[in-house]
């Protein structure tokens, strides 16, 4: 059984940054791809970042594109999400997820984690 545990989030004026971490426990993390998903009150669960086991790869939603980097530790089990420029509609609850297939659609991940909020002021 695979945990993961989301820290970071918090209040930030537009404009500001914050880092998102997110640790694994429980399975051998370097073999999977992670991704980072937000939901905002009242709307569905979207995608916003992925990166492949190895780091190679990421993909971004095109509403955070040049705004947010993900990178991934596989020493400590960990993957981040950078989130430079926020802007007020980046609030959401972020997840981390883990999951054996790589990509933006929320079936292809297997674990999530209980979410961390990212409240932007304007």
């Amino acid at each position: 059984q695979v945990q993961l545990v989301e820290s970071g989030g918090g209040l930030v004026q537009a404009g500001g940054s914050l880092r998102l971490s997110c640790t694994a426990s429980g399975r051998t993390f370097s073999s999977y791809n992670m991704g980072w998903f937000r939901q905002a009150p009242g709307k569905e669960r979207e995608f916003v970042a992925a990166i492949n086991w190895s780091g190679a790869n990421t993909d971004f939603a095109d509403s955070v594109k040049g705004r947010f980097t993900i990178s991934r530790d596989n020493a400590k089990k960990s993957v981040f999400l950078q989130m430079n420029s926020l802007k007020p509609e980046d609030t959401a609850v972020y997840y981390c997820a883990l999951g054996y297939r790589y990509g933006d659609q929320l079936n292809n991940y297997d674990y999530w984690g209980q979410g961390t909020q990212v409240t932007v002021s304007s």
